[in-house]
């Protein structure tokens, strides 16, 4: 076992540094106070909207986040706690009439205030009355949308993305690359140091863990409190028991084409039944499906969704790669270091500010596009993620079938790769280093 005088896979935002013991207690102050770039966002949202939802996986910071703005002459309120819970639960109109500019933590404990929560605000139009946070999906849950369609906008928080750990106000790499341009890399990053990161994650908690293994057993953890925990409260579950073996499950087929017959046959249940384990894993931001991009007068593109993680240590901890195994063995870092890509790309599209979708794309000649970036003008980007240093022009392959496919609306393919140079292969088709994305 490596000496505790060096992380041997972090703090993973800094690379090829040594943490040395007189360090520990500022590196663990750094991840207790980091920025978010979802912060701006609630702000803005505040002053024109009566309801705003922060909205996340459990333990990715939303409370954190939240008592900020607490400290605002706000009302703080958790439904952690057991007294709060049945008050809510027991009277929510007289709970909520006690609560005027509150933060309101874990919302979805209790749906039943939703309600009086929407009675009060359209008796009271004033913008920023409720701050709520979630560890589900509140768009899932159907008592939330009845209740307060058009009164309250949602913000994701997902797990820490490589901006925010390295102190970043935000990443350009969206708004660049639908301008035709590739933005200069935040860090030279590759080889050892990238595969530290991939493994390691984004959860805050997970990363003040000194070992790759203590990592790995919070984790562990991690899954059987949302068992306990959140999945009775959004969703009635016959067999809650199945879902870590599903989450593995789901974890060998992350990065391909959604089969549920196969993930049915490989957990024991039909193809239906797979499909509402799925759609739980969803609400709860374990995973998500993407939709493949097609026009529709394109009859030969394959119409299946692909499996991804939302956070790439939760998928190491579930296939149960460590750093050591990722580094000899390639084949296993492709579907991790994808699954990271596909996070960072999640969280850069939620602090952008545009209405950005993203698709995967693969046509019945099997050639694909791991990532299209669809705006709200049409234009399309298309992002290749590749686990290697180099890259030759048959590698583009797939983003000139997709360029090819998007005509004019297509702005460029963009193949990010464990290199340390933006090169130019023809127009509109570039390879650049995977940090680009968080520059």
């Amino acid at each position: 076992m490596p000496s505790l005088l060096s992380f041997p896979i972090g703090p993973p935002w800094i690379p090829n540094w040594t943490l040395r013991l007189s360090q520990l207690d500022r590196t663990l102050d750094f991840v207790a106070d980091y920025p978010r770039h979802a912060e701006h966002r609630i702000r803005t949202a505040l002053a024109d909207t009566r309801v705003v939802a922060i909205t996340g996986p459990r333990q990715s910071g939303k409370t954190t986040l939240a008592r900020r703005f607490a400290r605002n002459g706000r009302t703080y309120v958790t439904l952690d706690d057991r007294g709060t819970l049945d008050a809510a639960r027991g009277d929510p109109v007289a709970f909520i009439r006690g609560l005027d500019r509150a933060v309101i933590d874990e919302v979805q404990r209790a749906p039943e205030i939703l309600l009086a929560i929407k009675r009060r605000v359209d008796e009271d139009r004033r913008p920023g009355r409720y701050l709520l946070t979630g560890s589900a999906n509140l768009a899932t849950i159907a008592t939330v949308h009845d209740s307060l369609a058009g009164r309250m906008e949602t913000i994701p928080l997902l797990p820490l993305s490589r901006s925010e750990l390295l102190r970043r106000k935000r990443t350009v790499f969206i708004e660049s690359v639908f301008k035709g341009e590739i933005p200069q890399p935040a860090e030279i990053l590759k080889g050892d140091a990238l595969i530290r990161i991939a493994a390691s994650g984004g959860y805050p908690e997970a990363l003040t863990r000194r070992t790759e293994a203590r990592r790995q057993d919070w984790y562990r953890a991690y899954i059987q409190s949302i068992i306990d925990r959140d999945v009775p409260e959004v969703a009635s579950v016959m067999r809650p028991g199945m879902i870590p073996k599903l989450m593995q499950i789901a974890a060998q087929f992350a990065g391909q084409l959604v089969n549920l017959s196969e993930i049915g046959r490989s957990g024991a249940m039909d193809h239906k039944t797979a499909d509402t384990y799925l759609q739980l894993l969803e609400q709860l931001f374990i995973v998500r499906r993407v939709q493949p991009w097609f026009r529709n007068e394109l009859s030969r593109l394959i119409k299946t969704p692909k499996l991804h993680f939302v956070d790439s240590g939760l998928l190491c901890a579930m296939r149960g790669y460590t750093a050591s195994r990722l580094k000899s063995d390639r084949t296993a870092l492709g579907p991790i270091l994808e699954g990271m890509m596909f996070s960072e790309l999640l969280k850069a599209i939620a602090c952008s500010g545009q209405q950005i979708a993203m698709y995967h794309y693969r046509d019945k000649s099997q050639l694909e596009v791991d990532f299209v970036l669809e705006n709200g003008a049409g234009q399309v980007v298309g992002v290749e993620v590749k686990a290697a240093a180099s890259v030759t022009r048959r590698d583009f392959a797939g983003l000139e079938r997709l360029a090819a496919a998007s005509g004019a609306h297509f702005v460029q393919g963009v193949i990010l790769h464990d290199g340390d140079q933006i090169l130019n292969f023809a127009d509109h088709l570039r390879a650049a280093p995977l940090a680009c994305l968080w520059a």
